[in-house]
């Protein structure tokens, strides 16, 4: 919580991806364990994701996101902002959980953490990603976070097999959605969970935009 008297902070601008394989009997999505070192949500179960770097918005990509996706990013913020924030949740999710969403690319300069991309000899895949929910963090928290829910098929994963050194998570699971829901999740992680497994049936249904405050939160259409 933030101190008595201190301004509300400015929420920074995040995203998650919905890992989704359909191999097995029910579809299953990735969830991964905070550290309990950690200051913000402690030993909860989430979603691979984190904040933006100023590196993934010149980032290099194999496919770019759909026309549709990216009218919708634009729709609330700048198309630059929209890819970048796509990109930093497949850089997230390589580096918390060690799988790629990716395909093969011309070898590029480029520096910070995409150079694990580069050695690769692979680029990030937009093409396939999906959105949603978007997500504020309450006022009357430290830590805010203005974040959005991307989601995407496993298939498009450069391999099921992990890297072995992944950062941020304790464990990771493949779980189906209702040992997912059976989790210690934070209270948005469930929700948008709910959301996911309602637009696996159906896809044209409306983006959540849930605004967190004390009592219920202020949902309106993306």
């Amino acid at each position: 919580m933030r101190k008595p008297g201190a301004r509300a902070v400015k929420p920074r601008n995040a995203a998650t991806l919905i890992i989704v394989r359909r191999d097995r009997k029910t579809p299953q999505v990735l969830m991964g364990k905070r550290n309990s070192g950690h200051d913000f949500m402690p030993n909860l179960w989430v979603f691979p994701g984190g904040r933006i770097d100023r590196s993934d918005f010149r980032a290099p990509f194999a496919t770019d996101l759909k026309p549709e996706i990216a009218a919708r990013f634009e729709a609330h913020i700048p198309a630059t902002r929209g890819r970048a924030l796509a990109l930093a949740a497949i850089r997230e999710t390589w580096e918390e959980a060690g799988l790629l969403l990716a395909k093969d690319a011309p070898a590029r300069r480029t520096s910070g953490p995409w150079r694990d991309f580069v050695a690769q000899g692979v680029a990030p895949d937009l093409e396939g990603l999906e959105i949603v929910a978007r997500a504020v963090t309450p006022p009357m928290l430290a830590k805010r976070f203005d974040t959005w829910f991307l989601m995407a098929d496993a298939e498009r994963l450069v391999s099921l097999e992990r890297k072995p050194d992944c950062g941020e998570l304790e464990e990771i699971a493949w779980v189906d959605f209702d040992e997912a829901l059976a989790l210690p999740l934070p209270s948005v992680t469930r929700m948008v969970i709910d959301e996911a497994i309602q637009r696996l049936e159906n896809p044209a249904r409306p983006r959540p935009f849930m605004r967190f405050r004390a009592g219920p939160p202020r949902i309106s259409e993306l």
